[in-house]
């Protein structure tokens, strides 16, 4: 008879790890530290955005020209594209900040109440994200 080896205990295989689901509350915690990651890793494109925008009438052109036909090589979808990921990274860490400063002052968020912030927090952050999305690829 074959000896069969026993788990250690604590440990987890990678076929147990590949398994678990996260509450929502975890892929919130997860998503909150990718965004803010998104938001200051393209912190120098989201200055030149604001520099190129206000700067003056013909910078304001160019700025609104990056949209259309790109950055240099840079097509314009793809700028559209990385601002729409800004306009997710930003709605998402700010509900997802105000989430978190609305638990720390009320001491008193239960399992469930936890949950359900959670959810609200993902659903509002994908819904304004569409909505805004839909304004800058020009659906509306």
């Amino acid at each position: 008879m074959p000896e069969i080896k026993k788990q250690r205990p604590g440990t987890m295989r990678l076929a147990d790890a590949t398994q678990y689901r996260l509450p929502p509350a975890g892929v919130v915690s997860i998503l909150h530290r990718i965004s803010g990651v998104i938001m200051f890793v393209l912190l120098p494109f989201i200055i030149w955005l604001f520099d190129t925008s206000v700067t003056s009438e013909m910078s304001f052109e160019r700025f609104a020209a990056a949209f259309v036909t790109g950055i240099g090589f840079i097509p314009g979808w793809f700028v559209k594209l990385a601002v729409l990921g800004l306009i997710w990274g930003y709605l998402h860490h700010f509900i997802a900040g105000v989430r978190h400063l609305w638990m720390d002052a009320t001491h008193s968020v239960s399992k469930e109440q936890g949950h359900q912030s959670a959810l609200f927090t993902l659903a509002s952050s994908a819904v304004l994200t569409l909505a805004l999305g839909a304004k800058l690829f020009g659906l509306y």
